[in-house]
């Protein structure tokens, strides 16, 4: 089977036991996605505020099975962008399903207070129907998972990407066709 994959960044990980390839495509980028990556120390708004740092962010956090943190925070940003109350009923309540209901699959940590709230008024949303639970899930990346984004083999990995003397930890290539 051939495979055709068409201007995609892979970054490859590569431990003991598994390579992990995360596609991204390129068109996404006006841009080389990893060219201000050493600005993503700067701030978790630095890493948030583009597509390869959300992407890097998004698979650490993967690792650490927390993903449902920028999942939501994503989800919730491409809700603010919402121009009709149909797709707005029907993304808050995708969003109350998959993220803030009480055993919802992908359950945020978030106080009850803001759940209940959540819950009472998810019949008739308005566009800041999250916003209080966002910054809640934006703060607890901020404190707790951004200082550890940044220690981890992840992004040490791509910051030394072309350091020669890196053993091909990650492998950065861009493919045109991937059989």
């Amino acid at each position: 089977m051939q495979w055709q994959v068409r201007n995609t960044l892979f970054i490859y990980f590569k431990s003991q036991e598994y390579v992990i390839a995360y596609p991204v495509k390129l068109c996404c980028f006006p841009k080389d996605p990893l060219e201000d990556i050493e600005t993503w120390s700067e701030s978790v708004d630095k890493v948030l505020g583009c597509k390869a740092g959300q992407m890097a962010f998004r698979q650490f956090l993967k690792s650490e099975y927390s993903e449902e943190n920028i999942l939501f925070w994503l989800a919730c940003e491409e809700y603010k962008k919402i121009k009709t109350d149909p797709e707005m009923i029907s993304s808050a309540n995708r969003i109350y399903s998959e993220f803030v209901q009480t055993e919802a699959p992908r359950q945020i940590n978030i106080d009850c207070g803001t759940r209940e709230n959540i819950t009472k008024n998810i019949s008739q949303p308005t566009l800041t129907s999250f916003d209080t639970a966002q910054k809640l899930i934006y703060s607890l990346m901020a404190r707790d998972c951004y200082p550890r984004f940044l220690k981890s083999d992840i992004y040490q990995g791509l910051l030394r990407r072309t350091d020669s003397s890196n053993e091909g930890r990650w492998m950065l290539f861009v493919s045109r066709e991937v059989p």
